[in-house]
């Protein structure tokens, strides 16, 4: 965690559904207690990792001491963008008012993706565009499920490579310069012990350095169930026909031997360090809940 939050800029992956907002939160939280000024960044206007904190969702809004979020809407970094360019906030806000560009930008692949991490890249920034914004030690991104999240990372290069000259290619060369520095961005990848999300973080390690020059720095495997019973005890449950108590306990004992099964895969097919985070039964992940996954992140660390 130390090399990793010595970092500008952590983008947190990983398939659907296991819990990447979770570990940003997580990983913000660590970090501002750290010392770091950290603003945690999600995308596609969520607001996910706000609401569990207790925020109100507003741009760069203080959740805790040390700790900021930001959701970020692509039309929102668009008018940014304009006004930045253009110097004049009029023009700006007429150009992104007009239906001929509107069009244009939905039509136009991947623009989406460049006008979010550009504002990502901009966060992480020592001198940041917007007027009077102060900088941020440490930027976690709340990145899109696995596939979405490298076409962000990719898509100034794209953009670069199709323009070769001008403003936007420069631009772009520029944000790449960042994004492909494994000194200045670090990948955490999160998947839960089961199956098709151990496939899916596998292959995203092999598969992350060609399209990013990136590798993955850590893997947090989420969601791990306690083992409660030695396989001897579990016998003995079996035989004892005690009725749905020890049904649901076989079947939690179960579950729990296939997870460490696919935590024993995970860890016999990457090169990165895995870390376990316990499941967690309460229905909603609130403040205190994620403090303690942070604290427990620091301490496997």
């Amino acid at each position: 965690m130390g090399d990793l939050l010595s970092k500008p800029l952590l983008v947190v992956t990983g398939k659907g559904g296991v819990g990447k907002s979770t570990v940003a939160a997580a990983v913000g939280l660590a970090a501002a207690r750290r010392g770091l000024r950290t603003i945690i960044a999600e995308v596609a206007a969520r607001d996910d990792v706000s609401r569990a904190l207790g925020g109100t969702g507003a741009h760069e809004d203080e959740l805790a001491e040390g700790l900021h979020h930001i959701s970020i809407d692509p039309q929102d970094a668009l008018e940014e963008y304009l006004t930045d360019q253009l110097r004049g906030r009029m023009l700006a806000d007429l150009l992104a008012s007009s239906s001929a560009f509107a069009y244009l930008a939905a039509a136009t692949p991947g623009l989406r993706e460049l006008l979010t991490v550009g504002k990502v890249w901009e966060l992480a920034q020592e001198d940041r565009r917007k007027r009077g914004a102060q900088p941020y030690d440490l930027v976690v991104l709340d990145a899109p499920a696995t596939g979405h999240g490298v076409a962000i990372l990719t898509a100034p290069r794209t953009f670069a490579e199709v323009a070769r000259l001008g403003r936007i290619a420069r631009q772009g060369r520029t944000i790449d310069e960042m994004l492909s520095d494994p000194a200045r961005t670090g990948v955490v990848v999160v998947a839960r012990p089961e199956e098709m999300p151990v496939n899916e973080t596998l292959a995203l390690e092999q598969e992350l350095p060609a399209g990013t020059g990136l590798h993955v720095d850590l893997i947090v495997a989420n969601g791990v169930l306690p083992s409660r019973f030695s396989a001897a005890e579990a016998r003995e449950l079996q035989a004892s026909k005690d009725g749905r108590a020890v049904g649901a306990a076989l079947a939690a004992h179960r579950r729990a031997r296939t997870q460490q099964a696919q935590l024993t895969r995970l860890r016999r097919g990457t090169e990165a360090g895995v870390v376990k985070l316990p499941f967690m039964f309460e229905p909603v992940l609130e403040g205190p809940e994620l403090d303690a996954l942070s604290r427990h992140l620091e301490r496997a660390l």
